[in-house]
């Protein structure tokens, strides 16, 4: 497995191989987001227990994902059961992807309690329930949980990326596949800034630019039918871009599932 550097604007073009690879079969990268989304809105629903699942299992599903990318490339049919590909990939690898399912958990843990010694919950807590109206201390501490929040999961994100990859296909060992992304995204961090800053615009910047003109124009609820379309398939082309990203970064032996 060879680490490969990359120039800034490969950013850009891996945005380009995402839109091409969700072309490839639309349908079934959009039943793989509905799926994932629902199982986050489901886990919700139950306590901690919930909750915890989904942190577990994000290493497994981003496996499941990036095999349907190969899968799509490949013209073979995407089923829902790609999720559990990792899970079926024998003793070893099923062990190494659910202990960084552990590992993930604990960041996210460690993340929001970093969070509540800055940012005051039970301020933000009427606002979500509907109870509250807006003040200027409640959107600071919007914005500070915003700014911190990503702020800490950097971090985080440098070392998840590549991980359940580079365990599920290049059959490493949990520290040195953590250590292998985190060298990836810093060698090549121009490239990700640029790539980052880009969906940050199309996920973030043009929805609320939309929101905001559509209550300026009182038809605020409108905005919805727009806006969900435009995130869903955006949501669904940069998890098939992950791909372009893993192509570009590493220089692999492919190992079959």
């Amino acid at each position: 497995m060879k680490l490969n550097s990359v120039a800034p604007k490969e950013g850009y073009t891996w945005i380009r191989q995402g839109i091409w690879l969700f072309k490839q079969n639309p349908l079934g990268f959009l039943m793989l987001v509905f799926m994932y989304v629902f199982a986050a809105q489901l886990a919700v629903i139950i306590p901690v227990v919930g909750v915890f699942a989904v942190l577990l299992l994000t290493p497994t599903l981003s496996v499941g994902f990036m095999t349907a990318c190969r899968q799509a490339i490949q013209k073979e049919r995407i089923r829902p059961t790609v999720y559990l590909i990792a899970l079926q990939s024998g003793d070893l690898v099923r062990k190494r992807i659910l202990q960084l399912g552990l590992i993930y958990a604990a960041f996210i843990l460690l993340l929001s309690f970093m969070l509540s010694l800055i940012v005051d919950f039970e301020l933000l807590l009427p606002l979500m329930t509907g109870d509250k109206a807006m003040t200027p201390e409640a959107l600071r501490q919007i914005y500070l949980v915003l700014f911190f929040g990503a702020l800490f999961y950097i971090p985080i994100a440098m070392l998840m990326w590549f991980s359940p990859i580079l365990v599920a296909w290049a059959d490493m060992p949990v520290a040195q596949a953590l250590f292998s992304s985190w060298m990836a995204l810093w060698t090549n961090k121009g490239a990700f800034f640029y790539y980052l800053a880009i969906w940050s615009v199309i996920l973030i910047a043009i929805p609320l630019t939309i929101g905001m003109v559509f209550d300026t124009l009182s038809i605020g609820q409108a905005a919805s039918f727009i806006i969900a379309p435009i995130s869903i398939a955006g949501l669904t082309i940069m998890h098939c871009s992950f791909y372009a990203t893993w192509k570009a970064c590493f220089t692999e032996e492919v190992v079959s599932l």
